[in-house]
């Protein structure tokens, strides 16, 4: 039951990546272009998803299983470190030289676009040398 879960939660996820444009790195580049054409239509998108996630992440706070009856897993930190921070930067720097993020890339390549497998790889690379890094500091 929750690999099926997973799996129905990931292809509605890409399909409302699909839908919101987010998979075209020439829409998100456009969104991210502020002093240019500037495109706010992503920040529609953002906005949407965290009004949507308000009242599913309120509930959730108060249960001890989720509704598949797995143990409930929220973070519990509140303060920004360095690690967070360096990662947001790292990913915002992608983000921007690309036009394109983790979620989107994995469901423009499962589109069969092959043009974006240099950033997959560059992705599952830094992923495979962050496991590696941490691995090394504990």
């Amino acid at each position: 039951m929750n690999h099926l879960s997973a799996l129905v939660a990931g292809l509605l996820f890409g399909v409302g990546l699909l839908l919101a444009g987010m998979a075209d790195p020439a829409k998100v580049l456009a969104f991210l272009d502020l002093a240019g054409n500037w495109d706010p239509s992503l920040a529609f998108v953002m906005g949407g998803g965290i009004a949507a996630a308000i009242v599913p992440f309120t509930l959730a706070k108060r249960r001890q299983q989720s509704l598949i009856g797995c143990p409930m897993q929220l973070p519990t930190k509140r303060e920004p470190d360095r690690a967070l921070i360096v990662g947001s930067l790292l990913f915002g720097i992608g983000w921007g030289l690309a036009g394109i993020c983790p979620g989107p890339g994995v469901v423009v390549l499962a589109s069969g676009n092959l043009s974006i497998v240099p950033f997959v790889l560059a992705m599952l690379a830094g992923m495979g040398l962050y496991r590696w890094y941490e691995s090394r500091r504990a």
